[in-house]
């Protein structure tokens, strides 16, 4: 008899606390499970009864890597719920934001937290030892993002200048003119990077499962700022119908909500963006996804790390766009938006890092917030990835415990999953005289 028993407690590598458990016996897996146990973080408790201009900066502390993303996500939902527009000027600097978060998040998670797996090591530092460029390069390209941030967002993280309306400051045309230029020095970096990736691209383990993919789409761009709903499964919908999309659900191991759609299960982030949006990528991605051999649909979740390195190419020639276009139409500082309150409910969504996000607030007449959910992107991938473990862990019982252990550890790396953010459910014992009762929340 031949029994396998892996409990990893608090997976290195990723944002968050979650544990990986294998048992298997005589070939046959008795359970496996991807348990999720960090405490609820209980935001949407947090902005209610708050005014509506306090929600975004609160709420962009959920994350302080999708910070930007999750600020937008939220000022979208504030000016649907009172019918505020923003120019055109302000939309274009949004999506340059929505870019340069792509830009540090992407890099960051491909070159210091999967680059060690595919070169062999157990973490970035004996990698600055035996490939000191490559992880220069790395930096480099991760503080030219930061920058960028810095500029259209007033800083790195937990962004000061989007404000309900518009933008409080607009950058200047020579400041816009430096990031260009940075970002046009990003380009022979970022090739530099990507040949490495796909030297090392065979470390990647070849599965496939067949699973819906969400992300945002439009006709017009490779969606990241605005769009429908897209599925792989179904026709696109507006995101103020995205509670009948997630259908969240709760399991007994895990903090985190799981979703699903159409399936078992889907998958959000850079893959399922590809997968719906690779026509519309830029010029030198799509030269970069022909390279890894990437097309869509693509039903490995391993290459959404390759994904990520595409779209990151595809952020900085995409950003480059938007910059000439704002230069070529004369940049002007606008005023400062003046919002009048009133009552309404509005759905923001927009495409983080790790997938699609939506936040969802009703307002009373005061402009004060009297509901609030939030669907964030790893909580919808945390079910892809216990059904990828029920695919994938039985194609790997015939191999040592401890390559058992990494393969697993690197699907779950592969979503780059923020965990801490997808935490929303608690246990609650309710106790009143005699009678008990728990409840999730």
């Amino acid at each position: 008899m031949s029994e396998i028993n892996i409990n990893v407690e608090h997976l290195t590598r990723v944002e968050g606390h979650g544990n990986i458990v294998l048992n298997a016996k005589d070939g046959t897996i008795e359970k496996i499970q991807w348990q999720v146990s960090e405490a609820p973080r209980l935001f949407e408790s947090f902005v209610r009864g708050k005014p509506y201009n306090q929600l975004a900066p609160i709420t962009s502390r959920i994350c302080g890597i999708c910070s930007i993303g999750h600020t937008l996500a939220s000022l979208k939902a504030t000016e649907a719920a009172m019918d505020i527009e923003i120019s055109e000027q302000s939309q274009k600097l949004r999506r340059l934001a929505i870019h340069a978060e792509n830009l540090q998040s992407h890099i960051l998670h491909v070159g210091y937290l999967v680059a060690p797996d595919l070169f062999g090591v157990g973490s970035v530092v004996p990698l600055v030892g035996s490939n000191p460029d490559e992880v220069l390069a790395i930096v480099k390209l991760h503080r030219q993002a930061n920058l960028m941030s810095d500029l259209i967002c007033g800083r790195t993280t937990h962004p000061t200048n989007l404000v309900p309306g518009g933008i409080y400051k607009t950058p200047s045309p020579y400041a816009l003119k430096d990031i260009r230029q940075n970002l046009l020095d990003m380009v022979p970096t970022g090739n530099a990077v990507g040949e490495v990736i796909l030297a090392n691209a065979g470390a990647l383990p070849d599965f496939k499962r067949d699973t819906e993919y969400i992300a945002l789409v439009t006709d017009d761009e490779y969606a990241l700022y605005d769009g429908m709903v897209g599925s792989t499964d179904e026709e696109p919908q507006h995101a103020d119908a995205y509670k009948t999309i997630v259908n969240e659900f709760v399991v007994p191991y895990s903090t985190a909500k799981f979703t699903k759609n159409k399936r078992d299960s889907y998958m959000v982030g850079a893959l399922a963006r590809f997968n719906l949006n690779a026509d519309k990528l830029s010029p030198l991605a799509k030269e970069w996804a022909d390279k890894f051999g990437l097309k869509p649909v693509n039903p490995n979740p391993f290459m959404n790390n390759v994904a990520q390195f595409v779209e990151f190419v595809h952020s900085i020639e995409d950003s480059v766009r938007i910059i000439d276009e704002l230069l070529d139409g004369g940049m002007k500082q606008e005023p400062t938006p003046k919002v009048t309150p009133k009552a309404g409910r509005g759905v923001g969504a927009v495409e983080v890092p790790r997938g699609l996000l939506f936040h969802e607030y009703e307002y009373d007449d005061k402009g004060n917030c009297v509901k609030a959910n939030c669907v964030i992107p790893t909580n919808m991938n945390h079910n892809n990835i216990n059904q990828d473990f029920a695919a994938f862990a039985p194609t790997l019982l015939d191999r040592p415990e401890k390559e058992i252990e990494l393969n697993l550890e690197m699907l779950v790396r592969a979503y780059d999953p923020c965990i801490s953010c997808s935490t929303h459910y608690l246990n609650v014992e309710w106790v009143n005289g005699s009678e008990t009762k728990k409840e999730g929340n």
